[in-house]
């Protein structure tokens, strides 16, 4: 079996002049903006950007700000608004680098920014030109959001001893997973301090500082709802059948505000959809891609 081709390296800017990393998968066609979810980093794309490449697409995963890579913000901007504003921004970079507005695929705090930002265009105009929801509405389930938090939360400061720590905790979290047999992948996301402890890879401030994410807030979800209303460009909500997130009445109800909307329910998936299953995942993707008109 032929082994994928590794992804390029690049560097892009935010909104605020902030430094963004990210890997591009593929050497031609029009862009497909991977933006992946809180607490992760652009590598979760890794199967998903070798399958939009053989699609005869680019795909750009980006870490996004405070995460991975990418550069830790001074001043500790790290509220839906910010990441938004960083996803109209690279927006406006891939279609001025390409001629064409890009693709756009979310999971969770992603599809969130991504939406957002597709409202949030200058002159009424839509940031993307189609828009991917990967467990991920404007109405989500609040005590879902808190034991997502909570586990990220738990270990925040104090790291862990070592990476088979951090395994094991990921493991309590996330029993419905088989322990992968290398903890290379998990390694991405902890970075060694100067204690010699592991922690997580983001900016604390993400979760603890004076404008960090959030559990989430009315007016939060009055700014989704409204820009689920706005959206005409082609859809596709992806949701995890076992999300602790996204219900079925949050499914439904999205595709009240979105109608044209297509609608994919993983079974086997809880909230990470393409960690837990995949190979469904993929298949949604390339399914939903196959129907757009490629770009002359």
């Amino acid at each position: 079996m032929t082994r994928a081709p590794q992804p390029a390296a690049a560097t892009f800017k935010g909104a605020s002049g902030n430094t963004l990393i990210g890997d591009v998968y593929g050497e031609q066609g029009p862009p497909v903006l991977l933006l992946h979810g809180g607490g992760q980093t652009r590598h979760a794309w890794k199967k998903a950007g070798d399958l939009i490449a053989r699609t005869g697409r680019m795909a750009y995963a980006v870490d996004q700000r405070g995460h991975g890579d990418s550069q830790w913000v001074q001043d500790g901007a790290y509220q839906y608004e910010d990441f938004a504003a960083d996803a109209r921004t690279l927006a406006d970079t891939l279609a001025e680098q390409s001629g064409v507005r890009p693709v756009v695929v979310g999971a969770s705090l992603g599809g969130m920014a991504a939406l957002i930002a597709n409202s949030r265009a200058p002159n009424d105009k839509e940031a993307f030109s189609a828009l991917v929801l990967v467990d991920i509405t404007p109405r989500i389930d609040s005590e879902g959001v808190a034991r997502i938090q909570g586990f990220m939360r738990a270990k925040l400061r104090e790291g862990f001893g070592s990476i088979a720590e951090a395994a094991d905790a990921v493991a309590a979290y996330l029993p419905h997973r088989p322990k992968p047999r290398s903890h290379e992948g998990l390694k991405k996301n902890l970075r060694l301090h100067p204690d010699g402890r592991w922690r997580w890879h983001w900016d604390p401030r993400f979760l603890e500082g004076n404008r960090r994410i959030g559990p989430g807030s009315g007016e939060v979800e009055q700014a989704l709802v409204a820009a689920a209303r706005r959206v005409t460009i082609p859809t596709l909500l992806v949701r995890g059948a076992s999300s602790e997130l996204v219900g079925e009445e949050h499914a439904k109800d999205f595709l009240t505000l979105v109608p044209h909307a297509r609608y994919v329910d993983v079974t086997g998936a809880r909230h990470m959809v393409a960690g837990d299953r995949n190979d469904q995942f993929a298949d949604a993707i390339e399914s939903f891609l196959g129907e757009l008109k490629m770009p002359a």
